[in-house]
């Protein structure tokens, strides 16, 4: 008898031939299209984009003549997704949805509807690959890996995935590239062969975040300050060059360091980094978000891409939110491990220390790294490996 898997068909091209391939393998294969988001009035295209991704969804099953199950789990992402994004966001955090929506929405429901259905596997769409070995305490692991395509590698959308969830999951794009991919879906004609590759939150779709926001976090306009690149807040980073304790501190600004510019509708809106939706102008460079305070209701602005104030060279992962891929690859407190980190999907890897204190564990890095986001995850790889993760404390 046919080893059976459900897999989950968004509507996209990756899913769709990932699906294709498995019946090639000769699973049996069933379908699982998830419904997690009906509001379309945050969406920029003002259409329920999941009615589109089911019909399409619904047409490559046909095609490939497998069943599809469609499942409503969209009070479940209200609540471990959603909800969380406002809460974060009020904070002064910018989350991850989409890291968070795998590993609290897609495998937890796969997962589910596996065991249900006598299923052995489940499988996605996603670049990235799995095995197993024996670690050094004479226990089997699961290993997530890299994908293949390094331009499309989507390890770090996973980094959240417990072995318990990696232990009976497929992964059949994971070790070619998206042109193959492109390739086969035309062969085949499939039904999403030309669709586009989906932007925005996972399950949302592109949305203009401050009307999204808005739907819980009321507004309220504060000043924006631009911080000279002088000010002494980046001097005392030099005289510890080594402590990274104090490497991993974020900068505090006062409105003493720089000068009102212009205002803006609420810090909480804002995040690290950005460039856009500021309505400042005047200035020969770029302007960019260095640091927002939601307690003042103030945002920190600097220009140019090469602001002292974009960068860092350490952060730090509280207790509690350390996240070991790999059990049996822990560091105990005390212990140092050097290590390739990302700190947001598409970043290439970079060198950096892993340091485990009693409070947490300090990323100190080989060069200072740009806008080091609070709320975002950091991922910790040993080659191809994803070992471990966390949620960027600061």
């Amino acid at each position: 008898m046919n080893k059976k898997v459900v897999i989950g068909l968004s509507g996209g091209v990756d899913s769709a031939v990932a699906a294709y391939l498995l019946k090639q393998q000769g699973y049996d294969v069933h379908a699982l299209f998830m419904i997690n988001w009906k509001n379309s009035s945050v969406t920029l295209s003002g259409e329920c984009a999941w009615e589109e991704d089911q019909m399409v969804a619904k047409m490559v099953a046909r095609q490939l003549d497998i069943p599809l199950h469609v499942v409503d789990s969209s009070e479940r992402y209200m609540s471990h997704v959603v909800d969380y994004m406002f809460d974060e966001y009020a904070k002064g955090r910018t989350p991850n949805p989409d890291v968070l929506c795998n590993r609290e929405i897609k495998f937890e429901i796969f997962s589910r509807y596996a065991q249900e259905l006598g299923a052995d596997y489940v499988a996605t769409g996603h670049y990235c690959r799995r095995d197993e070995v024996v670690g050094a305490d004479g226990k089997r692991y699961s290993r997530l890996l890299a994908g293949s395509d390094p331009n499309k590698d989507q390890s770090y959308f996973l980094c959240q995935m417990s072995q318990s969830q990696l232990k009976n999951v497929l992964f059949p794009v994971g070790d070619i590239v998206k042109p193959e991919v492109r390739r086969i879906a035309a062969e085949q004609n499939l039904a999403c062969a030309q669709r586009k590759d989906s932007q925005g939150i996972c399950f949302v779709g592109k949305v203009d975040l401050p009307v999204f926001l808005q739907q819980k976090l009321k507004s309220k306009e504060g000043n924006i300050v631009e911080v000279t690149d002088d000010a002494y807040i980046y001097r005392r980073r030099h005289d510890a060059p080594d402590d990274y304790r104090a490497l991993s501190k974020p900068y505090v600004y006062t409105e003493d360091d720089g000068f009102i510019i212009g205002r803006h509708i609420g810090a909480q809106y804002y995040t690290i980094g950005q460039r856009k939706g500021l309505n400042v102008g005047g200035h020969e460079k770029p302007i960019y978000v260095l640091a927002t305070d939601v307690n003042t209701n103030t945002i920190y602005i600097g220009m140019g891409d090469e602001h002292p104030g974009l960068f860092r060279k350490a952060l730090f992962v509280s207790e509690n939110e350390i996240h070991d891929t790999r059990p049996d690859l822990a560091l105990q407190i005390g212990e140092r491990r050097r290590c390739k980190v990302r700190i947001r999907y598409r970043q290439p890897l970079q060198d950096a220390e892993l340091i485990r204190e009693p409070e947490g564990l300090y990323v100190l890095f080989d060069e200072p790294q740009k806008s080091v986001t609070p709320g975002q995850f950091a991922a910790w790889y040993d080659g191809d490996e994803l070992f471990g993760s966390g949620v960027i404390a600061y």
